[in-house]
């Protein structure tokens, strides 16, 4: 049978902190409302009384989704929790990455009473991605007070990166960083895409702090969405990996071998080695049985 929503919990107006603070010395079960998509949530703050605050629970058990808030007014408490099977949620990182025009609250990270400010409300930076560990506490989303609601809207995707792989530490640890010979094998295992190409041309973007990397791919390993596409005239593929500015990233002779992560809709790169280094260190590796999985080199 199937739980109907409980209703949310009303509080006078406090601050942020005790609003929170109130709120966690309840019990979370009678003031839940569950969404009815594990992935993504919507709701409205006009369901509200006007001269209330209520602080809503959404629970989310997916790696990826979004949150959006119509009318914002009172709180949001986010419990990003995934469905997956692991050890420790120290191996987890969370980033979000507001809607373009997301507007009508504060995001905040909250661990024990105590509030960190994620993003303001106002922050229209194109780069507003923010990164945090599982471990460090939760998302808190506040409304902030407005003369006129009619128009905000409170929006923005998550996701939900494994740092126990190769690929995706490197991606939040040091970007930059040319990848070892087991990193470069383990991206090749565990990237969402995988492909051997040429960069074609290299697109500074100073406003977004990200190189857009075009390269055209001769063969296609593995990718998870179509971001490389084929193109008519040479019969090869051709799609964008970004990466970010201040790894000066330079059109260069040569063929790659491209790893990465899809982040937030984007190819982001991940391991990136000379094709030829690629193929010494997979046969060396194959030759000692320590391969971590099986790719054709050639």
């Amino acid at each position: 049978m199937r739980r109907a929503p409980a209703p949310g919990l009303l509080l006078p107006p406090p601050s942020p902190l005790l609003l929170l603070l109130g709120l966690l010395m309840l019990d979370r079960g009678c003031t839940a409302q569950y969404s009815s998509d594990l992935c993504s949530w919507k709701g409205s703050g006009l369901t509200h009384e006007s001269h209330k605050k209520d602080v809503e629970q959404v629970y989310l058990r997916c790696s990826e989704g979004s949150i959006e808030w119509m009318y914002p007014t009172g709180a949001l408490i986010v419990n990003l929790r995934p469905n997956v099977v692991t050890s420790s949620s120290k191996h987890w990182t969370v980033c979000i990455k507001p809607f373009k025009d997301s507007a009508g609250a504060n995001i905040y990270l909250e661990k024990t009473g105590e509030l960190k400010l994620l993003i303001q409300d106002g922050d229209h930076n194109p780069t507003r991605v923010r990164c945090f560990s599982f471990d460090q506490g939760g998302l808190f989303v506040e409304a902030t007070p407005q003369q006129d609601i009619s128009r905000k809207i409170t929006g923005f995707q998550y996701e939900l990166i494994n740092k126990g792989t190769a690929s995706d530490l490197h991606m939040i640890s040091a970007p930059c960083r040319p990848c070892s010979d087991t990193e470069v094998l383990l991206a090749v295992c565990t990237s969402d895409f995988v492909v051997r190409g040429t960069i074609q041309n290299v697109i500074n973007k100073e406003e977004e702090q990200d190189s857009i990397i075009e390269v055209s791919a001769n063969r296609i390993y593995r990718q998870k969405t179509k971001n490389f596409k084929p193109a008519e005239e040479n019969g090869n593929w051709h799609g964008p990996i970004k990466t970010l500015l201040q790894c000066g990233v330079k059109p260069g002779e040569g063929e790659f071998l491209f790893t990465g992560r899809m982040h937030f809709g984007e190819a982001r790169l991940g391991c990136a080695p000379r094709f030829k280094d690629f193929q010494r260190m997979y046969k060396e590796a194959k030759d000692k049985g320590m391969n971590p999985c099986e790719i054709g080199p050639d």
